[in-house]
């Protein structure tokens, strides 16, 4: 092996060097920041499970596209997350069983998967996100969507928009108000998901068409589901996503795309997209689901703020930092410490505090700009 092939990094795999990390530090502390202030307790999993475990939690969850291995110890199969929502929502069913509902939880941490997005590289990522455990009703998902939007804005993402969905339209029509036959539903679903009209009508869900045109700004596009004619099916849905849009209050942009359910394997009646502008693809997903084993419903939303850190000028706010020269003053290093200053400490003579990154140097107990 060669001395390159030897520091090559797995594809999809990078290492953040000093000013990419500060910049995660600061965007993953300030979406938790913004959780905790709304009640959200953190939680950490750990990041590798028995994949039953991984893979029983949550509808929709692949195990094929996690790293799996043997346990020496137990013989049983283990996995890596690639998702820690299963994760949480299996503390929710277990440790945190007789906690008092509704549950907040958040929490952030590495993923991985075995393959990465068609548009997107990474197979490790940061994943930031919140769960509100014990309700899936309209107030549950409003408070998680303005929650997603503030969380995104503070860690610095502008032209934030949302994108609302209903990943089980196609079920809830099929059973009565647009009848289709069992074999038919997931084809319908796929062509919807698709837009493709021809493919649609062919596999039986002429019915639906409607649904591909009710897209766009949300205030139009709701208009237009509304117009579908489906014997008051949709009527609580529709009313549930004015309830929604507004309690976002104009905080962020919002379209609808009821049909679309890529991204939303587990989500039951409600889902949504964040985007923001300058950041390619969606910083995150969320919605309600059932935890499985508890059979308790939930609402969340996971972020992936990689994007967003990469966008990050790291140039911007420098932070003031304090050369201290060899026999400086140690209790005035820690008063500017205590004040929030950063302090780098000579080792020898031939130290330089400019090349060192310092902006101020210590002498006789004052900061003295370089």
């Amino acid at each position: 092996m060669s001395d390159i092939d030897r520091d090559l990094l797995p594809e999809g795999l990078e290492d953040r060097l000093p000013q990419r990390a500060g910049a995660a530090t600061r965007v993953m502390r300030a979406l938790l920041d913004v959780m905790d202030a709304h009640g959200y307790d953190r939680v950490r999993p750990p990041l590798i499970e028995f994949e039953k475990s991984l893979a029983s939690r949550m509808i929709g969850v692949q195990p094929r596209r996690m790293f799996r291995f043997i346990d020496p110890g137990s013989l049983r199969t283990l996995a890596l997350r690639s998702d820690m929502t299963p994760q949480v929502g299996r503390m929710a069913a277990t440790a945190l069983a007789n906690v008092p509902r509704p549950l907040r939880l958040s929490y952030s941490g590495q993923v991985v998967t075995i393959k990465s997005d068609a548009l997107d590289p990474r197979r490790e990522r940061l994943q930031v996100g919140a769960e509100l455990i014990g309700s899936d009703g309209v107030a549950a998902a409003a408070e998680i969507v303005t929650l997603a939007v503030e969380a995104v804005k503070a860690a610095g993402a502008g032209g934030v928009s949302v994108d609302f969905t209903l990943p089980d339209l196609v079920d809830a029509l099929a059973e009565k108000a647009l009848p289709l036959e069992a074999g038919s539903i997931e084809a319908v679903r796929r062509e919807l998901d698709a837009k493709d009209a021809g493919a649609l009508k062919s596999a039986g869900g002429e019915a639906y068409l409607p649904l591909l045109y009710a897209t766009g700004p949300f205030p139009e596009a709701i208009e237009k589901l509304a117009a579908v004619d489906a014997g008051g099916a949709l009527s609580s849905r529709i009313e549930g996503l004015k309830e929604i849009a507004a309690r976002v209050n104009g905080a962020a942009r919002l379209t609808l795309d009821p049909s679309e359910r890529h991204g939303f394997e587990y989500q039951s009646w409600f889902g949504f997209t964040v985007y923001a502008e300058g950041i390619r693809g969606a910083l995150g997903r969320g919605g309600t689901y059932r935890i499985l084993g508890a059979d308790e419903p939930a609402t969340g939303f996971s972020l992936y703020p990689d994007p967003l850190i990469d966008a990050t000028n790291v140039g911007a706010g420098v932070r003031e930092t304090l050369f201290l020269p060899l026999g400086h003053d140690s209790e005035a290093a820690a008063k500017f410490r205590y004040e929030g200053w950063r302090t780098i400490a000579a080792l020898t003579l031939t130290d330089d505090a400019a090349s060192l990154g310092c902006t101020h140097v210590l002498e006789e107990g004052e900061a003295k700009k370089l």
